[in-house]
């Protein structure tokens, strides 16, 4: 190879081949001396969203402590009872949405997501041993992206606490004014379901007032992203509903 004349065509794609063997060899190690990290700083993220929509998280918490308060049920969403053996540190609601073995087709789709995990995990949160807080995992089609976050309500299965969002690609400014911290705590006191008990959660075009229609379950709009307002509605709805958290939630309101 060091009798290669460089500027051959030979040379050219012997250098290219070794300079590609190389970086290769470089991204390959960097990714699994860097995996543990990575998994530990999702492991982090997740848990300080889940305090955030709890109300739990403000600077300088000690996050692990913190999220040691809750505990971790995984859901059957097709009966609402809880599941044993199942490892819920590990879940993650992608692959197991992208896995047949582990969800199933939606029929009526209106969160966009095609796939269902046949489970999920839900985070519950306690004082003096009474329930204070279900926060519920939620994800759904926006306007440009799937939006993952959380839905907290409070004891009663039924009254919001907060929502959140930690992953979308909407449009800063518009729709993806879901973060702002403003709106979302718009959100605190409204009512999941109606007398009926049925999803009734949504938002509106414009903001809330007492004039507004329901006003217990209606929610400030998204100025100039009504399709992204559309998915969080739709988003919410399924989610409260019977092929979501529905059997679940009426599960612990019964309780």
């Amino acid at each position: 190879m060091l009798g290669l004349n460089k500027d051959s065509i030979a040379g050219t794609i012997v250098s290219a081949t070794l300079v590609c063997l190389v970086c290769s060899i470089f991204v390959a190690a960097s990714a699994v001396v860097l995996k543990p990290q990575q998994v530990a700083n999702k492991k982090l993220d997740k848990q300080i969203n889940v305090l955030n929509v709890s109300g739990l998280y403000h600077s300088g918490v000690d996050v692990e402590e913190a999220f040691s308060k809750f505990e971790q049920k995984a859901v059957d969403l097709d009966t609402g009872e809880y599941l044993e053996g199942v490892d819920t540190s590990t879940f993650d609601i992608k692959k197991a949405s992208r896995d047949p073995a582990m969800s199933s087709e939606i029929e009526n789709d209106i969160a966009g997501i095609k796939r269902r995990p046949n489970y999920q995990v839900v985070y519950l949160y306690k004082e003096d041993n009474e329930l204070q807080r279900i926060i519920l995992p939620i994800h759904g089609y926006g306007l440009w992206s799937t939006l993952y976050g959380f839905l907290a309500l409070e004891g009663d299965a039924n009254t919001v606490y907060g929502i959140s969002f930690y992953e979308h690609a909407e449009t800063p400014g518009l729709g993806g004014e879901v973060d702002n911290p403003k709106w979302r705590s718009v959100w605190k006191g409204k009512l999941a379901y109606n007398d009926e008990g049925e999803p009734a959660l949504g938002l509106v075009k414009g903001q809330v007032d007492a004039s507004t229609p329901n006003a217990e379950h209606k929610v400030d709009g998204l100025a100039g992203a009504t399709l992204t307002a559309n998915g969080v509605t739709n988003m919410v709805t399924y989610w409260l509903g019977d092929q979501g958290y529905g059997p679940y939630l009426k599960r612990m309101q019964g309780e």
